[in-house]
């Protein structure tokens, strides 16, 4: 059961536009498990609007109820929502693959004639036949790999596209610490 959440301001005009799709594990893991640092979504919705003109920016991401929160946050950020339904894998460790589900948005956008240019956040090589078909048709703008250099897929690597690393944005899209009040003597 896919359920998809359209954003309120989706941008309805009929011209093609740069779309960003973002698959949130690969993007999730990375920076928890390699980078060590938080992204403030906001920050980075505003710019990938500033440096790459997105006017729409999917993030596909499985669907826990619990984090219904994390959802609403990313909605208010500006980015619509695919969810995709979760399995739980030895009844324990949520999985919600949504490649196939970017892919299709990704390549429907496409062929609809609404895409000009993707912004596709993965690190993942299971891309690269998209990125592929993306680049030779003149529609790829850049890959944003969460992972640094060394860990990004050398499939990826090897279509030759523009890569941005996502780690190398730390200083203007890491999620600040909030100063508790009244720590540093100010009221």
């Amino acid at each position: 059961m896919d359920v998809e959440q359209k954003d309120k301001n989706l941008d309805t005009s009929t011209e093609p536009i740069n779309i960003a799709y973002i698959d949130e594990a690969n993007l999730d893991k990375a920076l928890k498990l390699t980078l060590g640092w938080k992204l403030d979504y906001a920050r980075f919705r505003i710019w990938l609007s500033e440096k790459y003109d997105v006017k729409r920016a999917y993030i596909f991401i499985g669907m826990i109820p619990k984090y219904k929160d994390l959802y609403t946050y990313f909605q208010e950020c500006g980015f619509t929502l695919i969810f995709k339904e979760v399995v739980y894998k030895n009844g324990v460790t949520p999985k919600g693959n949504c490649d196939s589900d970017l892919i299709m948005q990704a390549t429907e956008d496409y062929y609809a004639k609404d895409l000009r240019k993707a912004i596709i956040v993965a690190s993942d090589g299971d891309y690269a036949p998209l990125l592929k078909m993306l680049a030779k048709n003149n529609s790829l703008e850049v890959v944003i790999s969460p992972s640094p250099a060394k860990k990004c897929s050398i499939l990826i690597k090897r279509i030759g596209c523009a890569i941005s690393y996502l780690n190398e944005k730390r200083s203007i899209l890491e999620k600040r610490k909030e100063k508790a009040p009244n720590t540093d003597g100010t009221v």
